[in-house]
């Protein structure tokens, strides 16, 4: 399976970084990733609604340029769908078997994702009601990603 992460911006902090990094060595035995940073776009403080929407609307074609067609989108947003990692785990081996066999998740900047990204995905994610940094949602995803495959290999994983 190819997993593609897109994600807004870069992980400027050396922890998020090496754990990134420790990931990408442990998925490297169950699937082929790559991770696609886009530039993100400088907010300025007290923007107006319509400096967020042209922001959001700047990352977001940088954003549908990295999704392939034939790729099957899901974009992390806090009023995603919620599953648990067994449940996530059964969907993406789902995806798999019905010939999906390349996926993008796709993680959102500061502001969040634009409407052209969430109208190009199949699905939204949730992984909480709380908001996260984008660069450790970006350790979370992997993290999850990694116990997926785990859980569809029936190998042991921590509860």
């Amino acid at each position: 399976m190819n997993i593609t992460l897109i994600t807004v911006g870069k992980i400027k902090e050396k922890y998020f970084r090496d754990a990134i990094i420790e990931y990408q060595k442990r998925l490297s035995k169950y699937c082929k990733l790559e991770i696609v940073e886009v530039a993100d776009e400088k907010t300025p403080d007290k923007a107006s609604e319509t400096e967020e929407t042209q922001i959001k609307q700047k990352e977001a074609t940088r954003i549908l340029k990295a999704i392939n067609d034939n790729t099957y989108c899901i974009a992390l947003t806090i009023d995603g769908k919620k599953r648990d990692s067994v449940h996530l785990a059964k969907h993406i081996e789902q995806l798999g078997i019905s010939g999906k066999s390349s996926l993008a998740f796709v993680i959102g900047g500061s502001l969040g994702l634009h409407d052209s990204v969430m109208q190009r995905a199949e699905e939204t994610l949730s992984f909480s009601d709380m908001t996260f940094p984008h660069q450790l949602m970006r350790v979370i995803l992997m993290e999850q990603i990694y116990r997926c495959f785990r859980i569809i290999n029936k190998e042991p994983y921590h509860k």
